[in-house]
Order: structure tokens, then C-alpha cells, then sequence
């Protein structure tokens, strides 16, 4: 039996179907089998269960195999349960919680002596570090996994921490390590005679030579994978294979073949159910047809394969897949698409900033409580204590009255020592609840004000009055700022240079601005000013300080400068269409559409909205819809300012809507790697 086991495993990982059908002959003996086949069993048969994505099966599998390792007090199965368990978790987009159980099933694992699953267990939790961005840490884990597996004398084992480990050099970009790892994990791959095992390899080696731009390297593995998958038969991993395939091509702009192995993944993934693949297919196709000039028919493609990610809710991979189709639509000159797709992608991106904000508050507002609440137990401690010590006394009064004037001058020395205590603390609680409200309101990275203080602010300030100056047309203003091409500052220097980009601007805004203006970080790399009293006539001016004093900054990250420039949109505030001041809300909402109109239309630049004209003969909503219809109308009056050192032509546009599309990956890519 634990022959025949061994025997399926690579099916499992390979062709669940076929695993599953050999796992379902052997069922009831490896159910009456002692506890180690037992746990093996009901191991392999959840993972089939999920690799063919019956999870709520495969969950309970996992839960079967859990009790009855608990019952059976065997840490060994336990810590495969755990596993089994997290990675159905993680296949249901429920990240952190597959990180919790990955993190419990390494504790439980290195109770054991079992080598193979405590290297399974070490893998999970390296991997699980390195998706919450804890490179440090899931380098250490992922190296003593190699080690360990090395200890194992199991190939298989060392394959898959060798490949772990390639995957983290290829997310921490140190290519050169990559390969090196590369290197070994082919050669070990080679020794286990399994197509399944060098076809992962490959799709590895992939993932490393795209992003160390080596992209005929990559298509070169690919095809070797594919080769492989379908002399193994694999369906699943030839579907995946067949739209990277697309995919790369796609950033080669071999638009042909970018539609010929689109097409054929659409096919395998509807062999194996797999609506992702045909999904992403979809917008690998939208996305060629675009490139021929066919717009309208790779328009409606692309809406086709998003109705996936939509319905899915997958925020992170809707966010990338609606950048790469913004820079499409850009490069083929479709500019108010563009505007379309870059609008919704920086909601998502506003979205998902907001929510790792309200986590980083949440936590700090959990440790505080829980600082609070130590405190107050220390304090009931001590007043416990005084009251101890007070029946004791009266206990001493009554047998030696003597030394009753003793006894109460040591009470008044404890109460006054408790009392400075206790006013200590009250000091230290108030300045606890500062720094909460400070910490709050400002953004941990670049101390500025964040969104929420913003909101805040606008609604105590909404209908009051701006300050009156004799003699000129002052108004308010807001502007509002994106960092040009940052997903490609991240990609090539590393976050890291991209958190120097945001903190350097933030420092240039302040010296181009004055002290009583408010400066937010409104979102992942947007920018917000509200200035309270500025001339009418001067909004230009600012603009172009601001551009210019931002593109003056060369950002300097291990030894390589680094250009940034910024898109602003901006407006006098309050707007107020025919007389009727409009809300803080819909006003940043316009500008947002200037600033939008601004990245389309070459970036590093600003657009401005001065005011409406004959506003009465269309819609306020008709003008949000579609900015730039409204200025060529003539209902709106719109300015433009370029920035001093403007290099963005047109070629400068393609090129760089190319390089971001080459930097980015979708989900199913990212699939085939892992």
C-alpha cells in the first residue's frame, strides 16, 4: 500500500484526474490501513480533490485527516493536515489565514523526525513570508529548507526547496543567485526522471528569464515545458503553459503568435474546467487584436476576460490587468479609453491603499488596547495590594496598638507613592492617546496627512466661508498628483527605491508649497494639496513649480539616479457651475479626470480646470463621464502646463506603455510559476 501511494503522488501533483481514480481503487483498504498509510492517504486524496477545484471535498478531507491525527496523537499526520488545509485556504483566496495554518504547520512538523514534511512545512512557511513582502525572513526559511532537504536524501524534496528558492531570488530580483539555484534544481530535476518535475523547472526558469529580460530564454523553457506536459499528459499545466505562452509573445508584440497559443489555451482550459486560463486568454487576445488595430473587436475580448476577474473580486490581479489594458488603448491612441481603464485601476489601487492603511491602524489601536489593558491590570494589582495591606493593619491594631502610629505613616507613604503612580500613568495615557490621534491622521511612510484626516478636515470646513482679501480674486485650490510610470520604479530598482521616490516628493512638496497649505498622500502614489487662499490667477504658477521642483529631484537608490515626474490634475475650490458650489468630493472627482487626461496625453505635465461655460446646455454627470469631450465642446475651460523638462514624446510614450506591460504578470502566469 505505501508503494502504490508513493506511485500516485506524481500524479497528484501532475494529472489529478488520473490520481484520483487510482486513490478511489484503493480507498477502503488504505482507510483500514494503520495510521501512517491512513494519513497519506487522506493526504493525497484532498490535494487531488483541490488540484481538480472541489475544495469544499478537499476541506473536509483535510478536517477527517486532523481529527484523526489529534485522536491518534501523531504530529507527523497532524502537520499534514495543516498543510493540506492551508493550501486549499490559499486556493480560496484567503491568504492570510493559509499563512497562519502554513506557520502552525511548521511548529507541528519540527516537533517530528520526519525530514520530507518538515521540509514541506519550512517551504509553506517561506512561501507564505514572501507573498506578505518578509523577504528577509522567507530567505532564511526557504535556505534552511534546501539544508534540510539535502539532510533528507529525498530528490524530490531538494527539487521542490531548489525551486522555492529560485522563485524568491526571481521576486527579490537578485537574478544572478536565481540562476545559480537554477542551475542545480535542472540538474536534480534531471536525476528524478519525471517530465512533471522538469516541466515545473522550466516554468520556473521562465519566470526568472522574463524578469531578468531574457525573454527568448523564457520562450525557450515554455516550449520545453510544453513538450513535456504533453508527453506527460498533464491538461492542467498545458493549459497554463499555452497562455504564458500567449502572454510572452504578447510582450514581444508577436501578435500572431500571441493569438494562435491564446486561442489553443482557451481549448485545454475548457478541457479541465479551468476559467481562469480562458479568462486571461481572453485579454491576451483583446490586447493582440488591439495591437493589429482592430479596437472595438479586442475591446470587446478584454471585456469578456475582465467580467472573470470582476466576478471573481481578485482586486490585486483586476488592478494589473486593467494597467496593462490602459497602456494598450494608450499606445494604440484610443486616449479616452486609456483615461477609462486608468481611472478604475487607480480606484482599485485607492482601494486597496486604504485598506493596508486601516490595517496598519487597527493593529496599532490593538497594541495599544492591549498596552491599556496591562496597565489597568497592574494598577488593580497594586490597589489589591493596599487593600491587603490595610486588613493587615487593622489585624495589627488590634493586637499592638503601639504600633498603630507606624503602621498608618507606612499607609500614607504607599498611598502617596500610588498616587504619583497612578498620576504617572494618567500622563503617560495621555500622551498615548496623542500619538494614536497623531498616528492616525498621518501616513506612517512619508508623515503626511492621509485621506481620512482629508475627509475629515472637508467635512468640519464644508459650507465656511474662505478668507476675504481686499483687492484680489483669491480662491482656494486642490491639486491633485500621480507619480509617472511608478509600477516600473518598483519593478527595476525594487520597492525600497519606490518608498525613497514617495518620501522624496513629499519633502519637495513641502518646499515648493507653502506652510498653510495641507499636504495628503491620497493614495499608493498619488499626492493631494488643499491650499486654503491662493490668487485666482496664480494656479498655473503652482503647477509648474510643482512639476518642476519634482523633476528637478534625481533620486539617488545604491548607486543609480533615479527621474521622476509627476501627472497633476488641479482647481480653484470651490467649482461652482452656475452659481452652485459643488461638494469637496465631486470636485476632486474632476480633478482626477484632468489628472487622468494629463497621463494620457503624455505625462509630466498638468491639467487644469478653470471653470464651466454654457454649462446649461449639457450635464454635470455628462462632463464627469468624459472630461475631454466637455473641453472640445467648449463647456468647460481647461489649462494646460508642461513641465520644464518634458521628455515624454510620443515614441517615449509607446516605449514606456511597452516596458509595463513587459513587467507585468497576471494571475495565471503567476500560477504556473508556483
Amino acid at each position: 500500500m505505501e508503494q502504490q501511494l508513493f506511485a500516485v503522488r506524481e500524479d497528484g501533483r501532475f494529472m489529478p484526474a488520473r490520481a484520483l481514480e487510482r486513490l478511489q481503487e484503493v480507498e477502503t483498504r488504505a482507510r483500514s490501513a494503520p495510521l501512517p498509510v491512513r494519513a497519506e492517504f487522506l493526504t493525497q486524496l484532498s490535494t487531488v480533490r483541490m488540484r481538480l477545484g472541489q475544495n469544499d471535498l478537499a476541506m473536509q478531507l483535510a478536517d477527517e485527516l486532523i481529527t484523526y491525527a489529534r485522536l491518534h496523537k501523531s504530529d507527523v499526520a497532524l502537520a499534514k493536515g495543516m498543510l493540506s488545509k492551508a493550501y486549499i485556504t490559499f486556493a480560496r483566496n484567503e491568504r492570510r489565514a493559509s499563512h497562519l495554518l502554513a506557520f502552525e504547520a511548521e511548529k507541528i512538523a519540527n516537533r517530528t523526525d520526519d525530514l520530507p514534511v518538515r521540509v514541506q512545512a519550512t517551504i509553506s512557511a517561506g512561501q507564505s513570508l514572501a507573498e506578505e513582502g518578509n523577504f528577509p525572513f522567507a530567505l532564511a526559511k526557504l535556505q534552511a529548507a534546501v539544508d534540510l532537504a539535502r539532510q533528507s536524501n529525498s530528490p524530490s524534496s531538494l527539487a521542490a526547496a531548489l525551486n522555492a528558492l529560485t522563485l524568491l531570488h526571481t521576486q527579490m530580483r537578485e537574478y544572478d543567485k536565481g540562476f545559480e539555484v537554477l542551475d542545480e534544481l535542472l540538474a536534480v530535476s534531471a536525476t528524478l526522471a519525471s517530465p512533471g518535475r522538469m516541466a515545473q523547472a522550466k516554468n520556473t526558469e521562465y519566470g526568472l528569464a522574463l524578469d531578468a529580460q531574457q525573454p527568448q530564454r523564457g520562450q525557450r523553457a515554455l516550449l520545453a515545458a510544453l513538450a513535456l506536459e504533453r508527453q506527460l499528459g498533464a491538461r492542467g499545466m498545458v493549459a497554463v503553459t499555452l497562455v504564458n505562452l500567449s502572454d510572452s509573445y504578447l510582450k514581444e508584440n508577436d501578435y500572431a503568435r500571441a493569438l494562435r497559443y491564446a486561442h489553443e489555451a482557451i481549448t485545454a482550459g475548457r478541457l479541465v474546467n479551468n476559467e481562469q486560463v480562458e479568462a486571461t486568454a481572453r485579454l491576451n487576445i483583446g490586447q493582440a487584436l488591439i495591437g493589429q488595430g482592430h479596437l472595438q473587436e479586442g475591446k470587446q475580448s478584454v471585456a469578456t476576460g475582465l467580467a472573470y476577474y470582476e466576478r471573481t473580486a481578485n482586486q490585486p490581479d483586476m488592478q494589473a490587468v486593467l494597467l496593462e489594458y490602459g497602456m494598450a488603448l494608450e499606445k494604440a491612441g484610443d486616449m479616452r479609453g486609456a483615461v477609462t481603464a486608468y481611472h478604475r485601476e487607480r480606484g482599485i489601487s485607492n482601494q486597496l491603499f486604504e485598506k493596508q492603511r486601516q490595517k496598519a491602524v487597527y493593529e496599532l489601536q490593538e497594541k495599544y488596547a492591549a498596552e491599556k489593558k496591562q496597565r489597568q491590570i497592574e494598577l488593580l494589582s497594586r490597589e489589591n495590594q493596599l487593600k491587603s495591606t490595610e486588613i493587615d493593619n487593622r489585624r495589627l491594631q488590634q493586637r499592638v496598638w503601639w504600633l498603630l502610629a507606624l503602621v498608618l505613616a507606612m499607609a500614607s507613604v504607599i498611598v502617596g507613592l500610588l498616587y504619583r503612580k497612578v498620576h504617572h500613568a494618567n500622563v503617560q495615557l495621555k500622551v498615548k492617546n496623542q500619538e494614536l490621534k497623531r498616528q492616525s491622521s498621518r501616513d506612517p511612510l512619508t508623515a503626511l496627512y492621509n485621506r481620512r484626516h482629508f475627509q475629515e478636515f472637508m467635512r468640519s470646513h464644508a459650507g465656511k466661508p474662505l478668507p476675504a482679501y481686499a483687492g484680489a480674486d483669491v480662491v482656494g485650490a486642490l491639486f491633485l498628483l500621480d507619480v509617472d510610470h511608478f509600477k516600473h520604479i518598483n519593478d527595476r530598482y525594487g520597492h525600497a527605491a519606490g518608498d525613497l521616490v514617495l518620501t522624496t516628493i513629499a519633502e519637495t512638496l513641502h518646499d515648493v508649497l507653502r506652510e498653510t497649505d495641507m499636504i495628503v498622500r491620497w493614495g499608493g502614489e498619488e499626492f493631494l494639496a488643499f491650499l486654503p487662499a491662493v490668487a485666482r490667477d496664480g494656479l498655473d504658477d503652482i503647477a509648474r513649480r510643482i512639476l518642476n521642483g519634482i523633476a528637478a529631484q534625481d533620486v539617488h537608490y545604491q548607486g543609480q539616479a533615479i527621474q521622476v515626474h509627476v501627472s497633476v490634475g488641479f482647481a480653484p475650490y470651490p467649482l461652482a457651475p452656475q452659481g452652485r458650489p459643488l461638494t469637496w468630493e465631486r470636485s476632486v472627482n474632476l480633478i482626477d479626470m484632468a489628472l487622468y487626461l494629463a497621463k494620457a496625453h503624455g505625462r509630466n505635465r498638468a491639467y487644469g480646470l478653470r471653470g464651466f461655460q454654457q454649462v446649461e446646455r449639457t450635464t454635470l454627470e455628462a462632463v464627469e463621464q468624459d472630461l475631454e469631450r466637455a473641453w472640445r465642446d467648449g463647456f468647460v475651460d481647461l489649462s494646460v502646463v508642461l513641465g520644464g523638462t518634458n521628455v515624454t514624446d510620443g515614441a517615449d510614450t509607446a516605449s514606456a506603455a511597452h516596458r509595463r506591460q513587459a513587467d507585468a504578470s497576471d494571475g495565471v502566469a503567476a500560477a504556473a510559476i508556483i
